[in-house]
């Protein structure tokens, strides 16, 4: 019931309005307490997951602060960019300090008056200017690289990037859950680690009746666990989840004071401030962890040089968490602290909370890091106390008062979502779960090692050189890919064929694959290196690509004439090399009226990093006829001769003058022709084949003539060449 507003005795100053103060009905006796695994939370809520569901939503301004000085590496990027404008800082104070003046056009330089002033401003300020140019840009440059670094890798992959930022805000949520989850359910343990015990029963009797009125008042039907801490001095109260901590020296207290301390408490147990906070804690928990120890230092260890050096180490921790996170997490601690206060007023101690705060600046210190810093940023004590006389002095009519109400200041908790939400819920999870499965089976179809593997050798079937030298991380530049595509599209190629992975491995980024394949008329096996592709292909998917190039030819083409698949390859002078994918090529080489190259086949197997091809002519068995038969013409022009050495001929007669002389072949040699080359042969006469010549005729001897006869052997030798389709012979000179 409310009662009526009473009224202000004469010469009394007008008032605040009134705020209409309603308590709570007492709970009804057959209430009953909460159960389930999470004991001595608070009731109101129609489980433990929307009493979490409350607490975890509502500070998003912490949350976001706590996730981006976290996440985004704010601390490391204040470091680096302080580092960076003090480095910039000082290039710009030399660099522009001492070439100032040459940067004055030199019109204003010679200007009188002005020139002189202009000179004199930079000769005096240049430096600084510069210093202090250099170091905003370098702070900036440092700052921004550090925010950007991370990304670099994805930045021109915009599915990657959104990717990326949902992975880290679902990785910041899980572990603000699992945080906010692991303080809840080892709360009872955490705080006896603090020093929190059970009361005595004297301190209980002092506190219960207290606590039980203050919580009958604000309508709840049951209370937190009390515990007690050793504290003869200050008076203290700190609410945890399911938990009020009170130290001893509120023993001393006056009842009122002490029901006002309650119900402050109270109302922060019933809202789960302490959900809001822990959640906040567990998205920022690196940064978190990296406060609490400098904190502890200067709380363990208070002195002035203390401070300043914690602060040298520190400082980005510590300004970061002082600029970024308070500011955003300050207005929900402040709002929760004017609700708790309400408290008093619902259960009628405000006088006693009034001087409590009229005492002291707050009665809730914090034990850690992240309580001194964070939560413990409490309004202003005069500020609240104003709110507490808005809340409480009369003097406005009832209708134009703002209710303050159990009802208002607990706002009842609906479920954990209505059966719209959870349809929404329900098709969204079922179109991520299709678009997932879906994405999976491409990535299984397309994008695994096997389907690299399958694709290239597929290409090699189809004679596609471009597509297959796309699933190999050397793409063969710089090589001769135009003639590559016409020898794959050659009569002679053959594409490796009953393909089989038979084992595959992968570590990471790598794999290593065994694969049995047929090439010619053998079954080979080959070990191969895959890698995974940085770059995504439509912004999602990382296909695999063969580690190496196409294998290189390492014999080096003399001689024209030399084919593959029937496509002629260039004379190895300079150009490109001469590449190869695996198969079987067919090599012919060229062809004369001395000799002929017989087909070969070249095989390549995959993952070979080279290739020989070795061609050798062989002597036509016409090619020792022909060569033969020009040798015996020849022989037979020289046998024509009557002359004692024939010129350029292989014999001759050594006796007397000869006053006349016929030769006769008695017997021609046979000839050893060995190629020099495929249209060259060198020809020689070994010892056991050589020819026999006859001389007959008559000699001078003494003023007489007489006849003669001499039978002597002779060798040919010379170079045989091919000239077409013919066959030359040069004799060797003597």
């Amino acid at each position: 019931m409310t009662e009526p507003p009473t009224v202000p005795p004469e010469n009394t100053p007008p008032t605040v309005p009134q705020l209409d103060v309603r308590a709570a009905q007492p709970p009804s006796a057959d209430t009953p307490p909460p159960t389930g695994g999470f004991a001595d939370r608070p009731p109101g809520y129609p489980s433990a997951l929307v009493w979490l569901r409350a607490g975890i939503l509502r500070d998003w301004r912490g949350v976001l602060g706590a996730f981006l000085a976290t996440w985004f590496y704010l601390p490391i990027a204040l470091l680096v960019a302080f580092w960076g404008g003090l480095a910039f800082a000082i290039a710009g104070l030399f660099a522009i300090g001492s070439g100032a003046n040459d940067q004055v056009p030199q019109v204003l330089r010679d200007a009188p008056l002005i020139g002189t002033l202009i000179e004199a401003f930079l000769t005096r300020s240049g430096g600084v200017l510069g210093g202090v140019a250099g170091f905003a840009i370098g702070f900036l440059v440092g700052f921004l690289v550090v925010l950007a670094l991370p990304w670099l890798g994805v930045a021109d992959e915009p599915f990657a990037l959104l990717t990326g930022l949902i992975g880290t805000v679902v990785a910041a949520a899980l572990i603000g859950v699992l945080y906010t989850l692991y303080r809840v359910l080892l709360e009872p343990r955490l705080l006896v680690v603090s020093g929190a015990r059970q009361p005595s029963r004297r301190e209980d009797a002092r506190l219960r009746p207290i606590l039980d009125d203050c919580a009958r008042r604000l309508g709840l039907p049951s209370v937190p666990r009390l515990l007690m801490e050793d504290d003869p001095v200050l008076s203290n109260a700190r609410t945890y989840a399911r938990h009020v901590v009170v130290t001893t020296a509120v023993l001393t207290e006056p009842d009122d004071e002490v029901a006002a301390l309650l119900s402050h408490e109270l109302v922060h147990w019933r809202t789960g401030d302490e959900i809001t906070s822990a959640f906040v804690r567990g998205v920022g928990l690196p940064l978190t962890l990296a406060h609490a120890l400098p904190t502890w230092l200067m709380r363990t260890f208070p002195h002035p040089g203390t401070n300043f050096v914690v602060f040298v180490f520190f400082w980005p921790v510590l300004l970061t968490m002082r600029y970024v996170v308070l500011p955003l997490h300050a207005r929900d601690v402040r709002a929760a602290e004017y609700r708790a206060d309400l408290g008093a007023v619902l259960t009628g101690h405000v006088d006693g909370l009034r001087r409590i705060l009229e005492r002291r600046l707050s009665f809730e210190t914090g034990r850690s890091g992240w309580d001194e810093a964070v939560c413990a940023t409490h309004p202003p004590h005069e500020l609240r106390l104003d709110a507490l006389e808005r809340a409480s002095l009369a003097g406005a009519p009832v209708g134009a008062a703002q209710a303050v109400t159990v009802d208002g200041l607990f706002n009842p908790s609906g479920p954990v979502g209505t059966r719209r939400t959870w349809l929404l819920v329900g098709a969204l999870t079922l179109v991520a779960c299709l678009g997932t499965s879906g994405l999976g089976v491409v990535q299984w179809a397309f994008f695994r090692p096997q389907a690299a593997i399958d694709g290239y050798f597929s290409a090699l079937a189809d004679r596609d050189s471009d597509a297959a030298l796309g699933y190999l991380t050397d793409q063969g530049s710089g090589a001769d890919t135009k003639l590559l595509a016409q020898l794959l599209r050659g009569k002679g190629y053959q594409p490796p064929t009953d393909v089989e992975i038979s084992s595959l491995k992968r570590d990471g980024d790598t794999a290593t694959a065994t694969v049995a394949y047929r090439l010619g008329d053998a079954r080979e096996t080959a070990t191969l290196t895959l890698r995974r592709e940085d770059e995504t292909t439509g912004g999602l998917f990382h296909g695999w690509r063969l580690s190496g190039g196409p294998t290189q030819l390492n014999a080096a083409i003399a001689d024209p004439g030399v084919r593959l698949n029937g496509v002629e390859l260039p004379v190895a002078t300079e150009g490109p090399p001469v590449v190869l994918l695996p198969g079987g090529y067919t090599a012919t080489g060229p062809s004369s009226a001395l000799s002929e190259t017989p087909s070969t086949t070249v095989l390549v197997g995959p993952g070979e990093t080279a290739a020989v091809l070795q061609l050798a002519p062989v002597l036509k068995p016409a090619a020792i006829e022909a060569v033969e038969a020009r040798v015996r013409t020849w022989l037979d022009e020289c046998a024509k001769q009557t002359v004692a050495a024939p010129p350029g001929c292989p014999f001759r007669y050594y006796g007397g003058s000869v006053q006349k002389i016929t030769w006769k072949i008695l017997e021609y040699p046979k000839l050893a022709v060995e190629l020099t080359g495929p249209a060259s042969a060198q020809v020689s006469t070994p010892t056991e084949t050589q020819g026999r010549v006859e001389a007959s005729g008559t000699t001078t001897y003494f003023g007489g003539s007489s006849p003669f006869k001499d039978d002597n052997a002779f060798t040919v030798a010379g170079v045989a060449t091919a000239d077409g389709d013919n066959v030359t012979f040069r004799p060797a000179a003597d």
